[in-house]
Order: structure tokens, then sequence, then C-alpha cells
């Protein structure tokens, strides 16, 4: 059997035990174990070991824990409702002011946790009762929200991005400094297009009443001093961090520590609430560490099978296409892939493949990993199986109906397309910040 061919037979093996139901973990690390046993004998059954002391020696990798850890700490002691108690009173006179200000609240949550399923919980529990409450139009404001936790992947410390850094051997550091201006700018263009379409169709997001908007400037100003401790501890550690004053993973355990001692000066920190942010940190970052260890021995299978060069041969010489036209393709089988799988099970089924072709075609990595991202993100909200479309209709109340969900997303997928359009034509909005702080 030529490798080719036994390439596609792991190939369609792992998809075959995924559309069983299986781990994604599992699925990958037993066809990745088995293939290397079958193809190399007794020495192939050690590349799973070696993915793992691999693994367990990449120090970056202790950002991962620490991160989440940070995101749940100030999401179950509740320092996340002050966000949007402070967009609020705000942004409230405003016509969308609301949902404008429940980007915000999403970028900021994004920042804190790295995860879209946090923005999207938060979102769902505290910024769409109200934004219904007043008026807001349904449709809309539950676009805002898939669209606005979506960022949680792309605005550091996204957790998939250490996932892509692990698979792809690029820097932490500088893949999470390349999604800073493409989040920003992508989270602009959502406040940008809301801003436009309420300003035309005021009905869509009314502004508070006057009796709402009645707030003393003393009140005003205790709700953003109280909104905006996420934001300092961001900030602080990012300070630190940029400063050579602390190492990556240091800032995040300043950030983890930094978490709890903000819990406990606003009287929220309990046995309970470490207990539950304990528990659920560990389930995250086993997770991952469980994926990234099966992503590992797999991708070594693969590039001992010479895999790569087939596939660049079959695109470049067989098929006749361009770099570029490659490219696209990957971006679209992505696309396809994101209807059925979340951003971990693509990334870790289709990196083997991907990575090394990406890098043999000429293009950046750190690049390359911000365009999967947003793709990743496009793909979340994309009909029939998107996956924040089933987290919402989980989350939404009776009233917001599974048609309401996808006719929500269709304009503020066309933002993304957008955004990915202009990340693709102009690298420098990925790359600028990374290679200004490397360059230092």
């Amino acid at each position: 059997m030529s490798y080719e061919a036994i390439a596609l037979l792991m190939f369609s093996s792992m998809m075959l035990m995924l559309l069983t139901g299986q781990r994604v973990f599992g699925a990958i690390g037993f066809v990745a174990v088995i293939s290397a046993f079958f193809l190399w004998g007794d020495g192939g059954s050690e590349m799973a070991f070696s993915a793992a002391m691999k693994l367990y020696k990449w120090y970056p990798l202790l950002t991962l824990p620490l991160f989440v850890f940070m995101g749940y700490m100030l999401s179950e002691s509740g320092i996340a409702d002050d966000l949007y108690k402070m967009f609020h009173v705000w942004m409230g006179p405003l016509n969308g002011g609301l949902a404008i200000g429940t980007i915000g609240l999403m970028v900021m949550i994004s920042a804190m946790n790295g995860l879209s399923v946090a923005g999207m919980a938060i979102g769902a529990s505290i910024a769409l009762p109200e934004l219904l409450r007043r008026g807001y139009d349904k449709v809309m404001v539950t676009g805002v929200i898939q669209a606005g936790s979506s960022l949680g992947i792309l605005v550091p410390p996204s957790v998939v991005l250490v996932l892509y850094a692990m698979i792809a051997r690029q820097p932490v550091t500088k893949l999470w400094l390349a999604g800073v201006f493409p989040g920003l700018m992508m989270a602009g263009l959502f406040v940008l297009y809301i801003a436009i379409r309420c300003k035309f169709q005021p009905e869509l997001g009314p502004a508070l009443s006057k009796e709402e908007r009645n707030v003393s400037w003393g009140e005003k100003f205790r709700l953003l001093s109280a909104g905006l401790i996420p934001l300092f501890i961001f900030f602080s550690m990012t300070f630190l961090f940029f400063r050579g004053i602390t190492s990556l993973v240091e800032s995040a355990a300043v950030g983890a520590v930094a978490s709890i001692v903000a819990a406990g000066v606003r009287n929220r920190l309990s046995f309970k609430i470490m207990h539950t942010t304990v528990e659920k940190t560990l389930a995250i970052s086993a997770m991952f560490m469980w994926i990234i260890l099966a992503a590992l021995a797999f991708g070594a299978v693969f590039d001992g099978l010479g895999a790569v060069n087939a596939i660049e041969k079959f695109f470049l010489s067989d098929l006749g296409l361009t770099p570029w036209q490659v490219l696209i393709l990957m971006q679209l089988s992505f696309l396809l892939m994101g209807m059925f799988l979340d951003d971990t099970a693509m990334l870790v089924i289709v990196a083997p493949l991907y990575v090394p072709l990406v890098k043999l075609l000429g293009f950046d990595l750190v690049w390359y990993g911000v365009l999967y991202t947003i793709t990743c993100q496009i793909a979340y909200m994309t009909p029939p199986f998107g996956y924040n479309l089933f987290l919402m209709r989980a989350m939404a109340p009776p009233e917001i109906t599974i048609k309401d969900i996808y006719q929500s997303i269709i304009p503020f997928v066309g933002v993304m397309i957008l955004a990915l359009g202009l990340v693709m034509v102009f690298p420098e909005i990925a790359l600028w910040l990374p290679n200004w702080y490397y360059a230092r």
C-alpha cells in the first residue's frame, strides 16, 4: 500500500470514529498510535510517548490553566456582571447603545477567558434578557451575542491560539499579539454595523427612557470603577510582560492571583466560588492537554509518511493551483468542517496536513494562525450545525426560535468575511504588532 493510501486510510478512519461519537482526543490518538505500531513496529509505538514528553516540556502551556482560572474566577464571582452594568449606564442613551455595550462586554470577557463559550454564557444570561426587556429586536441582539462571543478565540489570551502554537511550533506570544488588531478591528466593525443600522432603524435598538437615564454622576463613576476592575487586571499583567518584568507564564500567574484579590475586595470570594472555578479550570485544561497530545502523535505519523509533500504535489503540480488558490481552498474546508466540528477538533484533524503545507507554500505561520481563527469564528455561526447556533438555542428564552437564531447571524457573518478578507489582503494588520515587539 502506498504512503498516500495509508494517509487517506488514517484520515478516513479518524473521521469515522468521530462520527460515531467518540471523544476527539480518543479518536485521533487511537488512530495515531495504532497506525504507528503497524507501520514501524515497536519503535513506532514510542511516538505517543515522545509526543507526551514534548507536551510536558513546553513551558508556555502553563499559561493555559492560569488564564482559564482568571476568567472563571471573574465570571463566577459576578465581577463580569459589573461590566454590563457599567455599559448599561454609559451606553444606554444611544440608539443601539446597549448592543454596542454588549460587544464591549464580550471583548473584555474574551480578554479575561480566551474561550467563546464563556462569552456566550455571560451574554445569554446577563445581556440578552436586559436587551429584550428594553425592546431591542430579538433577531439583532441574538446575532450580537453570538458574534461577540466568537471574539474569545481571537482576542488574547486565546486558548485556541495556544493550541495552534503548540501544533505549529510557533511562539504563543507572537500569536496572541497577532490576534490583537484583527480582534479589535472585528469588534469595531460589529459596533459600526450596529450603530449604522440603529441610526436608520431606531426601533431595532431604542435608547433608554429619560427615567432610566437619570443616574447621578457619582453612581456612574462608581459603576465605572467596578466594571473596569477586569480591564485593570488585564492591562497590569500585559504591562509587566511587555516591559520584561515578568515572563508570559508569570504574567498569567499575576492575572490569576489578581482575580482572586479582586473577588475578595468585592466581598464575593467564597469556598463555593473557589471550588467551582478550580473544577471548571481543571476540566477545560485537561481536555486541551489530551487534545494537544493526540494531535502531536497524529502529526508525527503524518510527517513520517511524507503525506504533506504528496499533498503539495497534488495541488501545485497535478492540479496546477497557485499558492493563494490552495490557501483559499483550505479556508473553505475549515468553513465546511465548522458546520460539524468545534475549533479544536478542526485544528487537530487538519493541522498535520495544513500547517506544514502553509510553510511550504511560503506563507507566514503566525499570519495563517490568525486566518484559521477568524475562519473558525465564521464556521461557528454557519448553519446548519454551527457551534454557536446550538449554544444560543440552549441558552436563549423560548420566544427566540431556531429560525431567529439562523437569521440573526447573516449580517455578522458578512462582517466577519470582510474582516477575513482585510487580513488576507493586508497581512500587516496581524503581523505589525508582533514584528514591532520582537524587533525591540
